[in-house]
C-alpha cells in the first residue's frame, strides 16, 4: 500500500506545480520559454533533466550490464553533450534570440539563413519527427517502471504516464516543466547517490564486479572490445571505430537536440552560461558514473546466480529490489519516474511550440495572436500524447536502440546548419536547405541498414553526419552568400562573444 501512496503523491504533486505554474501563462513566450525568465539552477536542472531520460536511468544500466567497460565512453561523452549544447551552441543563440526576441531554434536558423519557409519547415519537420522517436522512449520507460512498481499491466501503466505528463505540461508550458524539472533533478541526484552505492557493495564491490566480468569476457574490463567486424558478439559493438562515431553521436548530437537546445533561449542572464556547462558536466558525470557500474553489479549478481532478470533494461529495477526488497518500491519508482519524466515533458513542450509558433503561426497565419498559437500548441501536444502513446504499446527491447536513433538522427540535421551557421560566414540558406535534407533521409537509410541488413563499423549516424557537412560545405560555396548584415547581426564567426 505504501508504495501506491508515494507514486500518487509524486504525480499528485506534478500536477500541482502545473496547476500553479499556469497562472503565469499570459503570453506564447510565457508558455514556450517560461517569460526568459529561468535562473541559474533552474537552467542547470532543466538541461540535466532534458537530458536524463530512461535511458539515463534504464538504458545506460541496461547497457551496463550487457557491454561492461567498453560502454562508459558513453557516461563522458553524454555529459560532454550539456557542456557544449551550453557554451558551444547556447550562448550565441541565447544572445541573438534575446535580442530579436525569438522563441524557438528555428526562429535562430531561419533568420540567419535567411528563408523563412524553407529552412524553419525542413528543421521543424525534423524537431517533431526526432522528438516523436524519442518521445517513444520516454513513454516505454514510463510503463516499465509503473508496471514494475505498481504490478499493472503495461497498458494501464503506460496510460497512467502520458495522462500525468500531458495535464501539467497542457497546464503550465515550460514554466511547469522547469519546475517539476528542479524537483525532479534533485530526485534523480540524491536518489542515484543514496541507492546505487548499495547495489555497486551487493555484488561485492568493483574489484569483484571486475573480476567476474573477466569471466565472462575478458574484453567487458577493457576500454574497448577488439576491431572485428562484424563484431564477434552482439554486445562487442564499442570497437575503436565505433567509439569515434560514439564521440559525435553523443558530445555533439544530443546536444543539438531541440528538447535540451531550447533551453537557452529561456534564460535570464547571460552571466549564468559561464558556469553552468562545467556544473551540469560534473554532476551529470558522477550520475553516469555510478548508474553504469551499477548495470556492470547487476550482470556480477545474475553470474553468481543470486538474482535473474528478463532483460538488460531491467537490471536497475532487479538491483534496487534485491537490495532493498518491496518496502521502498515507491522511493525507488519515484527516483527512475523523476529521471524520465523530466525528459518527456520537454519534448512535449518542444513539439507543441514547434507546431503552435513555427508551423501555425510562421508559415500558415503570422496574424494569429498569443491566445490562438498557446491553443494550437495545446492541441498538437494532445495529438502527439497519443501517437506516442499507441507507438509506446510494443516497445523494443532495449531502450538505447530507440533513443540513439533519435540522437542519430539530430546529428545528422541540426548539428551541421547550427554549427556552421554560428561559426562560418560562408554557410548558406541553400547549403543550410540541403545539409539537412540530406542528412534527415541518409539517417534514415544507414538505419535501416543497420538495424535490418547488417551492423556498421561506426554508427550509422556517422555516415549520414558527414554527407550533411560535404553538402554544407560545398553547397554553401557555390551558391548565394548570406548578406553582412545578417551576419553581423547573428554574430557569425570564429568567436564567441555576447
Amino acid at each position: 500500500m505504501a508504495k501506491f501512496i508515494i507514486i500518487f503523491l509524486y504525480l499528485l504533486f506534478m500536477l500541482y506545480i502545473g496547476a500553479i505554474a499556469s497562472r503565469k501563462i499570459k503570453n506564447a513566450s510565457d508558455y514556450i520559454v517560461a517569460g526568459k525568465s529561468l535562473g541559474f539552477w533552474i537552467f542547470v536542472m532543466l538541461i540535466l533533466g532534458s537530458t536524463t531520460s530512461g535511458m539515463t536511468i534504464l538504458g545506460v544500466t541496461g547497457l551496463g550490464f550487457v557491454a561492461g567497460w567498453p560502454s562508459f565512453w558513453e557516461q563522458i561523452f553524454v555529459p560532454l553533450t550539456c557542456a557544449i549544447a551550453i557554451t558551444l551552441y547556447g550562448y550565441k543563440i541565447y544572445s541573438v534570440c534575446k535580442e530579436k526576441n525569438f522563441l524557438t531554434l528555428q526562429d535562430y536558423l531561419s533568420y540567419r539563413f535567411e528563408s523563412d519557409v524553407g529552412v524553419r519547415f525542413i528543421s521543424s519537420l525534423a524537431v517533431v519527427v526526432t522528438s516523436l522517436i524519442y518521445l517513444i522512449g520516454q513513454y516505454t520507460a514510463i510503463s516499465i517502471v509503473l508496471k514494475w512498481a505498481l504490478g499493472i499491466s503495461q497498458l494501464q501503466a503506460l496510460t497512467i504516464g502520458v495522462i500525468i505528463v500531458l495535464i501539467y505540461v497542457l497546464l503550465g508550458g515550460l514554466y511547469a516543466v522547469s519546475w517539476t524539472t528542479l524537483f525532479q533533478g534533485m530526485i534523480i541526484i540524491l536518489g542515484v547517490l543514496l541507492t546505487t552505492p548499495f547495489i555497486i557493495k551487493s555484488a561485492g564491490g568493483l574489484t569483484y564486479i571486475n573480476t567476474t566480468l573477466t569471466k565472462i569476457d575478458p574484453y567487458l574490463v577493457k576500454i574497448s572490445f577488439p576491431q572485428v567486424h562484424p563484431p564477434y558478439a552482439p554486445y562487442a559493438f564499442c570497437t575503436p571505430l565505433y567509439l569515434i562515431s560514439f564521440f559525435f553521436l553523443l558530445a555533439l548530437g544530443l546536444g543539438s537536440g531541440p528538447h535540451i537546445i531550447n533551453n537557452v533561449i529561456a534564460v535570464k542572464d547571460k552571466k549564468h552560461f559561464k558556469w553552468s556547462g562545467l556544473v551540469v558536466f560534473l554532476i551529470y558525470l558522477f550520475i553516469m558514473f555510478l548508474v553504469k557500474i551499477t548495470g556492470m553489479a547487476v550482470r556480477t549478481l545474475v553470474s553468481d546466480g543470486k538474482l535473474t532478470i528478463g532483460k538488460p533494461d531491467d537490471a536497475m529495477l532487479a538491483g534496487m529490489q534485491y537490495v532493498f526488497g518491496d518496502k521502498l518500491l515507491g522511493f525507488f519508482a519515484v527516483i527512475i519516474l523523476a529521471a524520465v519524466m523530466s525528459t518527456t515533458d520537454r519534448l512535449l513542450l518542444v513539439i507543441g511550440s514547434t507546431c503552435g509558433w513555427d508551423f501555425y503561426k510562421k508559415l500558415i497565419n503570422k496574424n494569429a495572436d498569443d491566445k490562438k498559437i498557446t491553443l494550437i500548441s495545446r492541441i498538437w501536444i494532445i495529438i502527439f500524447a497519443l501517437i506516442s502513446f499507441f507507438l509506446a504499446i510494443k516497445p523494443p527491447q532495449l531502450l538505447a536502440f530507440l533513443i540513439w536513433m533519435a540522437i542519430g538522427i539530430m546529428l545528422s540535421t541540426f548539428v551541421s546548419p547550427i554549427l556552421f551557421g554560428l561559426y562560418w560566414k560562408k554557410a548558406t540558406k541553400q547549403g543550410a536547405i540541403w545539409s539537412m535534407i540530406s542528412g534527415f533521409v541518409s539517417a534514415f537509410i544507414f538505419g535501416s541498414y543497420y538495424k535490418f541488413v547488417k551492423p556498421l563499423p561506426f554508427h550509422f549516424s556517422f555516415y549520414s553526419f558527414l554527407i550533411s557537412v560535404f553538402v554544407m560545405i560545398f553547397v554553401s560555396l557555390f551558391t548565394k552568400k548570406t548578406s553582412e548584415g545578417i551576419l553581423n547581426e547573428t554574430k557569425t564567426g570564429a568567436f564567441i562573444k555576447s
